[in-house]
């Protein structure tokens, strides 16, 4: 090989062109397999990249991550085959063969015929082959892509199904429950990656709702904020922050008594509570102090929230916990003993809200986490029999 240039004429990727030049006149990375084929074998699973995409920066770090595992194993005596992979399973490959043929729905499939959109998928698998290839090797991966396999194959498939039924032999395989993004179109749980493929933002509606607290002497309530009202019937617990400060106030013009975090009584400061004259005295305040601002208001332009609410108590947020409150509904009044109390968890945060989150275990995945820790549910429970019911979904949670 050449003498390694130095100063202005040295550049690392004319190096990297050369040294790659180099590996291929020796065709270094057989004759490493060839020199080490009786030494112990060191298996590497590889998860492959879906075939449907072109390679990025996270390809090419995990690659060199991997690269760098199977290197030392071959450099501290082991042979490590190394075989390119293609994962042909998922909604990815049937996304772009719907974009192609102009499928909307199930019925559209059908109509073609199941063996025809399979071969439709089949036939795209290895459209990007050259351009992985020539990427992956750029990067100085050593990994075989003439002898590469497909998750299609029947062999791979099969060989899958086999480790399976040796693990279930084993009894190594449980049954478990997990909220996962759902597809209503095409029927299925989406994995995330699958699900952030048609991320959008878009405007959700907020509500604000009160769960009165079971024996309070003032009749306070929680206020729970939620972006998903659909989901209220499903209600099982509230949660909190067990290091936030929580107020207790009176609203002054109402009379009702609420309970949030301190650092989100703003959340719930609601003019239209308020008789048209003091509406009109507090905008004449406003004028005479502009610096009254209070944190969630838009523009500054709003009375201080104290105007409107006296503080009957301060708490820690930990002092809640346990705390029994009255459910929406009288869908599951048969966990009451266990449901509809307060629990405490860091997720929930201060920076929109009211600092009290409605949990609906059959909905959100930080729903049912809380839920399974604090014993609301059980994981001998599941979710079964999914229903139509008044417009919202229900689950009817039964024992195993």
């Amino acid at each position: 090989m050449d003498d390694v240039c130095e100063g202005k004429d040295f550049t690392f990727s004319k190096q990297e062109e050369k040294i790659l030049e180099l590996w291929s006149q020796i065709d270094a990375f057989n004759t490493q397999l060839a020199l080490t084929k009786d030494k112990p074998e060191y298996i590497f699973y590889d998860g492959p990249p879906f075939a449907t995409g072109l390679p990025h920066y996270g390809h090419i770090l995990a690659g060199t991550i991997k690269d760098i595992v199977t290197r030392y194993q071959s450099m501290t005596g082991h042979h490590v085959t190394r075989r390119f992979g293609w994962d042909c399973h998922g909604l990815p490959v049937e996304n772009e063969i719907d974009k192609k043929l102009g499928i909307k729905k199930r019925e559209d499939v059908l109509k073609l015929g199941i063996d025809k959109y399979n071969e439709e998928c089949r036939s795209i698998v290895t459209r990007y082959v050259s351009e992985w290839e020539s990427v992956i090797t750029r990067t100085g991966r050593w990994i075989d892509f003439k002898n590469d396999y497909k998750t299609m194959d029947l062999k791979f498939m099969e060989s899958v199904w086999w480790v399976f039924s040796q693990l279930y032999a084993k009894n190594l395989v449980y049954k478990g429950f997990k909220v996962m993004p759902y597809s209503t179109g095409c029927k299925t749980p989406l994995s995330n990656f699958e699900a952030g493929q048609n991320y959008k933002d878009v405007s959700d509606p907020e509500v604000f709702m009160t769960f009165p607290v079971v024996g309070d002497q003032h009749g306070a309530s929680f206020v729970a904020w939620t972006t998903t009202p659909w989901t209220l019937p499903s209600n099982l617990a509230l949660c909190i922050n067990a290091n936030f400060t929580y107020v207790k106030v009176r609203n002054k013009y109402s009379g009702k008594v609420y309970i949030v975090a301190q650092s989100r009584l703003s959340a719930i400061n609601n003019p239209k509570e308020k008789p048209k004259e003091a509406v009109v005295n507090s905008s004449n305040d406003v004028s005479k102090n502009k610096n009254a601002k209070t944190k969630g208001a838009s523009g500054g332009k709003t009375e201080n929230v104290l105007d409107s609410f006296e503080v009957l108590e301060k708490f820690s947020g930990a002092s809640l916990v346990g705390t029994k409150y009255e459910p929406l509904f009288d869908y599951f009044k048969e966990l009451s003993d266990t449901a509809f109390r307060v629990v405490a968890d860091n997720y929930v945060t201060d920076d929109s809200g009211t600092g009290v989150v409605h949990c609906a275990p059959a909905f959100g995945e930080d729903d049912f986490r809380v839920c399974i820790d604090n014993k609301i549910l059980s994981k001998v429970c599941s979710f079964k029999n999914m229903k139509l019911y008044e417009d919202c979904f229900l689950f009817s949670l039964i024992k195993c």
